[in-house]
């Protein structure tokens, strides 16, 4: 433990980086090259910090969920998943959805399972001479993930890593309350409210995810005053104010199904989710898993997101990892550095030995 004097310089150091810098977390992003684009899709190669040069092998795709930004990903240098991986080496890509408009608040979960992904999985396989892809997902993105590979066996994915994706949403004690009313309304307390607004804007999804953590809001102000001298935790909390002053919309038509199809019904609990008479069911998903669920995470608690491992039972394999943080903490927390960033790591070098 450092000693009171070099605790008070670096406090001092800290204050000065906040107040006269801006900040002391470093919010560049990692460099990228565009390598295809179309309606809410936008796929990058990523480069090393200097930008000079791609990494190698089997590629790695980051599949974000929806109303999050990209840069759950890249939250800030030095507790970058992205930076992680390009500085290991790993052959990097990146699909980011964009901004949703009130324009495109027909467009249902189809519009990302049919399109958006398989687009990018195959433009990523291309981009790295035809070979297989590895998909890294947190949250709907694992959802989103774990449907397409079940849906379209032909895609050219080798493996799926899912972090903090609920499956069982009768798991989350914070949906407990809502539940009697929705039943109570038929399911209709919200559907005239989204439909109005087009979907879920992106002021609402913050504040959302905000309250889920409401206790660190609360309580924050005295945590960095206790930290002043932690200039990592500092930027850690920065980088994450920075993220949630960055959610996106949900459009109107996703949010119903999220909304009626598993929220509502907890269809997928059961294994399969029915999109307008067309039935895709996660036992159809072969290829090997990885699922990370987070000890502390309140949106997508551990029973909710362990329920798929007995869903998917076709698989090549499944594995179940718990790692410290909340719902975005156990995907790019300071100790994911050390749990979910090194699961990830040895599934997948195990997944490759096996393939060579």
């Amino acid at each position: 433990m450092a000693s009171p004097p070099a605790r008070l310089a670096a406090a001092a150091s800290n204050v000065v980086g906040k107040v006269l810098h801006g900040g002391v977390a470093d919010l560049r992003p990692m460099p990228r090259v565009l390598i295809d684009q179309g309606p809410n899709r936008s796929v990058y190669r990523m480069t090393t910090s200097k930008g000079t040069g791609i990494g190698s092998g089997p590629p790695v795709l980051l599949v974000p969920p929806l109303a999050a930004p990209a840069i759950c990903f890249d939250l800030r240098r030095g507790c970058s998943l992205i930076e992680h991986l390009v500085d290991n080496g790993r052959n990097t890509y990146l699909v980011d959805y964009g901004n949703v408009a009130f324009s495109d608040r027909r467009l249902g979960i189809e519009h990302w399972i049919d399109e958006v992904l398989p687009r990018a999985i195959r433009k990523v396989s291309e981009d790295a001479g035809g070979q297989g892809v590895h998909l890294v997902s947190w949250s709907l993105g694992g959802i989103f993930s774990l449907l397409v590979a079940a849906d379209q066996p032909k895609l050219p994915i080798e493996s799926i890593v899912a972090v903090g994706s609920p499956v069982d949403f009768t798991a989350i004690p914070i949906m407990a309350p809502f539940r009697p009313l929705v039943d109570l309304t038929g399911g209709h307390l919200l559907t005239p409210i989204y439909r109005a607004l087009g979907g879920a804007p992106s002021y609402l999804v913050s504040r959302v995810f905000r309250a889920t953590g409401i206790s660190k809001e609360i309580t924050k102000p005295l945590a960095i005053l206790k930290n002043l001298d932690d200039r990592d935790y500092l930027a850690q909390i920065e980088a994450v104010d920075h993220f949630m002053d960055n959610m996106i919309a949900y459009p109107g038509r996703t949010f119903g199904q999220l909304y009626h199809r598993l929220f509502r019904t907890n269809d997928l609990a059961e294994g399969t989710v029915d999109l307008n008479g067309r039935v895709i069911a996660l036992s159809d998903v072969k290829v090997p898993v990885l699922i990370v669920a987070g000890e502390n995470d309140t949106i997508a608690p551990r029973p909710s997101v362990e329920r798929v491992v007995e869903l998917l039972d076709n698989a090549q394999s499944v594995r179940f990892e718990t790692a410290p943080g909340g719902h975005l903490g156990v995907l790019t927390g300071r100790k994911a550095r050390g749990t979910t960033w090194r699961y990830i790591d040895e599934f997948q070098a195990e997944q490759i030995a096996a393939a060579t």
